[in-house]
């Protein structure tokens, strides 16, 4: 039994679309007994972020985002499956890191402390074939990945626009198969 514990966070707003099937392709690759949690954030009752930092009141979190924050905090491993949207992450998951600004200031948090030393990982699928498109995706979550103190395994980049599509993508279904085999540095800003 591993140690390792992969949370999936799954950004899209459609189910089953082409960065989930990529996600799920280097999932299964992941050694017997490491666990998995998969989260689809489009059906997560999350409402907008609301920066309360400077609000006397205290943080009361709603349910679904007290399971999410739970569910982060819990996992060694958490993959953002995000497809690119505009260049750069879907609204979905950007707001789940918003989440992330909340649960770093909230009374009592030790959210950063505690997600140091952790990997974030990415994978995406777009519709573009020049993966310098992604480039700020790659960059936003590096950059995440550095200010938490976590590792980062990079980005598993996939082409595919219509229902599906990633699965032709030869390059990506080879990536997938090692994607979480290789070793994740620490992320440092340049």
């Amino acid at each position: 039994m591993s140690d390792r514990s992969f949370l999936f966070v799954l950004g899209s707003s459609r189910s089953g679309g082409n960065t989930e099937i990529l996600a799920r392709a280097a999932a299964e690759q992941l050694p017997a007994g490491v666990r998995q949690r998969w989260v689809d954030l489009a059906g997560t009752a999350l409402p907008d972020f609301q920066d309360g930092r400077h609000e006397a009141e205290g943080w009361i979190p709603s349910e679904g985002e007290e399971a999410l924050r739970l569910a982060t905090l819990e996992a060694t491993d958490v993959v953002i499956a995000s497809p690119l949207y505009w260049y750069a992450l879907s609204a979905h998951t950007k707001r789940y890191l918003d989440y992330w600004s909340g649960w770093l200031t909230a009374p009592g948090s030790d959210f950063k402390q505690r997600m140091a030393g952790r990997t974030l990982w990415g994978v995406t699928a777009m519709a573009d074939h020049a993966e310098v498109h992604a480039e700020g995706l790659v960059t936003g979550l590096h950059h995440t990945a550095a200010y938490m103190r976590m590792r980062f395994g990079g980005v598993l980049l996939g082409n595919g626009s219509r229902p599906g599509q990633v699965r032709d993508d030869e390059r990506a279904t080879v990536r997938a198969k090692t994607f979480f085999a290789q070793d994740a540095p620490l992320a440092l800003f340049p």
